[in-house]
């Protein structure tokens, strides 16, 4: 493990933070000027940048986390977590960063790829945001019940790629917080969706978690509800049969589901199964590659079933989910990809499938369930949308590059959304980490395709 990095983030105290949000900016940094930035960043391709032209690295001027502004701000402790909440002006008006791992891997010049820093960078530069990080890999796991309010009521939530595997616990060793403990965080993110939350942004490592976190959480939905004999209030036990009978089916599908790859090699056999979320990929990524639309996937010859192709194909013409329309909208779309895992197509469309099964069961009988221990399920997801694959050489490489999380409110019927996606829209086709190599002018973000997709996501969900 990078010893560097650990003292690094050791050395850093509150008493450095600024107290006040924004970098670059002559007056404080806040949602609407942050929103209104971000919009004239994605209005053109050519306009100058409208902030004022100081350097970020002249505090800091190897950019890394906790050795100076605008990165001071790194939660190692719940002392750094308390003092943090001491001040809700600072995790309001920022983007919080989850890191699982100190680097997302190595790029091709060997180095150590820190995307975080990235994120922090493109944030502040097009619109003066703040970045808040929580290196869990190096601090350990903090106290979610606190953590997960707090991070959801900023602007933004973004979960970070990793070098370790979601297919092997072991690949996490040497860090501080487990591949349980992931789970865990990212689980309770998922069901945090609100009228009062931020957009969450899965990459990479993140992304994959987030397709694990579906399977888990339905998986315990189900067993919950199979488990119960009664639920006090349920006149004559009709919620629960309704409930119970949609379960069953779920269960009857998740238990026999067959994970087939493009060559016909079957890797997981049912949703106990290790590998029914994530695989290997029959390529690993690396650089640039073009995004195209999702496409559904040939049933028969892949083993999937037609009501899981359907119920997707129905999520993606009710849904818009950004990514997929910004491929029409910026010509050919280039992203930086970086993995050798993948999230396996089959296991989303049976998420996207099992959550419209249950959301509508739960429809008539919400206000019952409002009052009952399975009141967690009205957090659950409506949908998901597999948004759109990558390719090399016209072979489609990784089918799900991408995904919508899509919350319908019970009562407002108010559609908010989350993302996750296998590339990385912060890093550049080069592969390296800003204060590795010259930082990205505005000008050169504003032509990028990764940066501009990013800028996107976080524009899309301020307004919901």
């Amino acid at each position: 493990m990078n010893t560097t990095n650990q003292t690094v983030a050791q050395s850093v105290t509150p008493s450095n933070w600024r107290l006040r949000p924004g970098y670059l900016s002559e007056g404080d940094s806040d949602f609407e000027s942050v929103h209104v930035l971000i919009g004239q960043f994605l209005a053109d391709r050519h306009s100058p940048d409208p902030l004022p032209d100081a350097s970020l690295l002249t505090e800091n001027a190897k950019f890394e986390w906790g050795c100076g502004k605008p990165l001071e701000k790194v939660i190692n402790s719940r002392t750094d977590l308390e003092f943090l909440m001491q001040h809700p002006a600072l995790f309001r008006n920022a983007i919080a960063i989850i890191e699982p791992w100190e680097h997302v891997g190595k790029n091709p010049l060997g180095e150590n790829v820190r995307a975080s820093l990235n994120v922090a960078f493109i944030a502040q530069k097009i619109a003066d945001c703040d970045s808040i990080l929580f290196p869990v890999w190096s601090s350990g796991l903090l106290d979610t019940d606190v953590v997960v309010p707090l991070i959801t009521s900023g602007l933004a939530v973004v979960v970070e790629g990793g070098d370790p595997s979601v297919r092997d616990a072991a690949t996490f060793e040497g860090g501080k917080c487990s591949l349980k403990d992931l789970h865990c965080l990212v689980e309770k993110l998922l069901i945090s969706r609100s009228s009062t939350s931020a957009l969450a942004l899965f990459i990479c490592l993140g992304h994959q978690l987030a397709a694990q976190g579906h399977i888990n959480l339905i998986k315990r939905a189900v067993q919950q509800v199979l488990s119960l004999e009664a639920l006090p209030r349920d006149r004559d036990g009709k919620m629960l049969k309704a409930l119970k009978r949609v379960c069953q089916e779920i269960e009857k599908l998740g238990s026999s589901l067959k994970i087939t790859k493009r060559n016909g090699h079957v890797i997981a056999e049912g949703w106990d199964h290790p590998e029914f979320a994530v695989g290997p990929n029959e390529h690993k990524e690396v650089g640039d590659r073009q995004l195209h639309h999702y496409q559904s996937p040939d049933g028969e010859a892949k083993g999937i079933p037609q009501e899981l192709i359907m119920a997707h194909e129905i999520t993606a013409d009710q849904y818009e989910g950004v990514i997929d329309t910004a491929i029409e909208y910026e010509r050919e779309v280039n992203i930086a990809m970086f993995h050798s895992d993948e999230v396996n197509e089959a296991a989303i469309l049976f998420a996207n499938w099992a959550y419209r099964l249950l959301h509508d069961a739960i429809i008539p009988y919400r206000s019952i369930l409002a009052g009952s221990q399975l009141a967690w399920l009205l957090k659950l997801p409506d949908a998901i949308e597999i948004l759109c694959s990558t390719a090399i050489e016209d072979e489609i490489v990784t089918e799900c590059s991408a995904t919508c999380i899509i919350y319908k409110d019970f009562e407002s019927k108010q559609i908010r959304r989350s993302f996750t996606c296998q590339f990385h829209p912060e890093l550049l086709s080069d592969l390296r980490t800003v204060g590795m190599s010259e930082p990205p002018t505005y000008t050169r973000l504003k032509t990028d395709d990764g940066a501009r997709l990013f800028a996107r996501l976080l524009y899309q969900g301020m307004q919901e």
